[in-house]
């Protein structure tokens, strides 16, 4: 199986930064698009921004442009979000979702077990 593990997460104050990363690890496997998600409690899980192979530029949620930036390294399947000017509204669980192909050839979405970022007020 795929594993995919972030890390980075922590207590900021309200304007400090964090810096989380998600590793995917196994054999045989491909990935297509990863991408961040977070999930306060109570609330939805929503798009936090979402990055691509193809050379498109990364999609954003509104509510993190300028503020948030994703990168990725291909070579050690492992994607970045770096996130600056931290907001109480930013705390949640957040968690890393990527595309995957198996050996078998079959496509399916995979997800991190997610990791808590708490903004104090």
């Amino acid at each position: 199986q795929v594993q995919l593990v972030e890390s980075g997460g922590g207590l900021v104050q309200t304007g400090g930064s964090l810096r989380l990363s998600c590793a995917a690890s196994g054999s045989g496997f491909s990935i297509n698009d990863m991408g961040w998600y977070r999930q306060a409690p109570g609330k939805q899980r929503e798009l936090v921004v979402r990055i691509f192979n193809g050379g498109a530029m990364p999609n954003y949620a509104d509510f993190v442009k300028g503020r948030f930036t994703i990168s990725r390294d291909n070579a050690k399947n492992t994607v970045f979000l770096q996130m600056n000017s931290l907001k109480p509204e930013d705390t949640a669980v957040y968690y890393c979702n990527a595309r995957i192909r198996l050996p078998h050839g079959l496509d399916y979405t995979g997800w991190g077990q997610g990791t808590q970022v708490t903004v104090s007020s």
